[in-house]
């Protein structure tokens, strides 16, 4: 039987802790709608201030430091509740941002070097509030409900980075009135939209994690499953997490090549796009975020359908098409020079991608202890952290950043997906089996 799938609606009367997981895609929602603005903003900041090496070196350098953190965050998500771990993460986030946005405001600018710092924040608080979210709705949901929460989380999530990249691209560079170029067509606008300041997006950012930390306060559950929860230090609670993927090899090769796809998703959304819209397509800002926006209607196609999609697809097989179709997205990218054809990659990614994120925790949701998912789910991250790291410093080499050349980062990532599918492909069968 495949475990992943189940058709039973998510609206039933039933469902145990219905309204607290409300509350928590609610609180996740609007989290994720500013951040979304600033995590696009951010980076076209640099790349039209010709700072774009500037930004792909900090944001290599930032990745590092998530590298180590992400292990002690993972930590902290099974040692503390979950709900405290939210809250305070939403507070902590907002209070630093609140900051940096008023330096701004007071000095009418802001050093490249907060600009990063608030990029650097979101990092690390994605590596503790992904875990969570994930780890806090396995806690409080029925075994099967699992494949049906995954995808409200990702039709939540992503039907915010809509609204966040349709706001991103009319304020990023602002809409002047008349006759101009909006997502990269010619368009005659009735209206003028001011460009923002960088330090008025963050400030936006900084209400919306305030506002989450209040509907949090608001969640009120009992836990389905009660977590054993691990009082050691935490160097012997992340050796756990190791000890327990050592014992299941299979899980670990399927943690580290499920996430490829990812991986590379971040890559190229904040260290190569901005540089190939610019340079290659040689277009504007708005086509840069138009392109997350266009992404994000695709990972919410992959909320709604993946599971009857891939109905009679076991799990692991459907990660695999997923894994090789976006290698040959990738491919597409590279070999192209269009407006169209990088809307057309956007879509295809936003589907393949989260179509993989809510097959691929699903799986891990039925093979792995709740009492380990945080640790377990970390470790996985810090891998793609480090292969992240990687791409984000060679794609940073002056060969890259010359010209039109950011083309050549499409080949590499279709080549690293191609062979991360086949490295799937080879173990499927244990994997189908759940054989560790």
């Amino acid at each position: 039987m495949n475990a992943a799938y189940d058709n039973t609606i998510f609206g039933a009367k039933n469902v145990k802790n219905k309204q607290s997981l409300n509350l928590l895609f609610t609180a996740n929602g609007i989290s994720g709608f500013a951040q979304g603005i600033s995590m696009l903003a951010i980076p076209w900041y640099f790349t039209k201030s010709q700072s774009g090496t500037y930004f792909n070196v900090s944001y290599g350098i930032i990745t590092a430091i998530v590298l180590f953190f992400g292990l002690y965050a993972g930590t902290l998500v099974d040692r503390f509740s979950r709900k405290a771990n939210f809250l305070g993460n939403n507070l902590v986030c907002g209070i630093l941002i609140l900051a940096i946005s008023i330096l701004g405001y007071i000095n009418g600018a802001l050093d490249d070097f907060w600009v990063m710092a608030v990029f650097g924040i979101t990092m690390l608080n994605y590596n503790i509030h992904y875990p969570t979210l994930y780890a806090f709705g396995h806690e409080i949901t029925e075994p099967q409900y699992y494949n049906k929460v995954n995808s409200n989380i990702e039709v939540v999530g992503q039907s915010t980075s809509i609204l966040s990249g349709a706001f991103a691209a009319l304020l990023i560079e602002g809409v002047a009135s008349g006759k101009g170029k909006l997502f990269g067509f010619e368009v005659n606008m009735p209206f003028e939209i001011p460009r923002w300041e960088i330090w008025e997006v963050f400030m936006l950012n900084t209400v919306t994690y305030f506002i989450a930390a209040a509907l949090v306060i608001m969640i009120r559950y009992t836990p389905v499953k009660q977590a054993k929860v691990e009082l050691g230090s935490i160097w012997k609670r992340v050796v756990s997490g190791f000890t327990y993927l050592k014992q299941h090899p299979m899980f670990l090769i399927f943690g580290l090549f499920s996430y490829s796809v990812f991986a590379m998703l971040l890559v190229e959304i904040h260290a190569v796009l901005p540089g190939y819209v610019e340079r290659h397509l040689q277009e504007q800002g708005s086509v840069f975020a138009a392109a997350d926006l266009i992404y994000a209607i695709g990972a919410l196609c992959a909320g709604l359908f993946v599971s009857k999609v891939f109905s009679s697809t076991h799990t692991v097989k459907a990660i695999i098409i997923l894994t090789l179709i976006t290698a040959g997205i990738f491919f597409w990218g590279f070999a192209s020079k269009s407006v169209v054809v990088i809307y057309l990659i956007s879509i295809i990614l936003g589907f393949t991608n989260a179509g993989i994120r809510v097959l691929r925790l699903t799986y891990l949701f039925n093979h792995i202890p709740n009492e380990l998912m945080g640790r377990v789910n970390s470790i996985f991250n810090m891998a793609n952290v480090l292969t992240r790291t990687l791409f984000i410093f060679l794609f940073s080499m002056p060969f890259f950043t010359f010209g039109n050349h950011m083309i050549w980062a499409f080949l590499v990532m279709s080549f690293f997906l191609l062979v991360s599918g086949v490295v799937l492909w080879v173990n499927l069968q244990k994997l189908q089996e759940g054989k560790a």
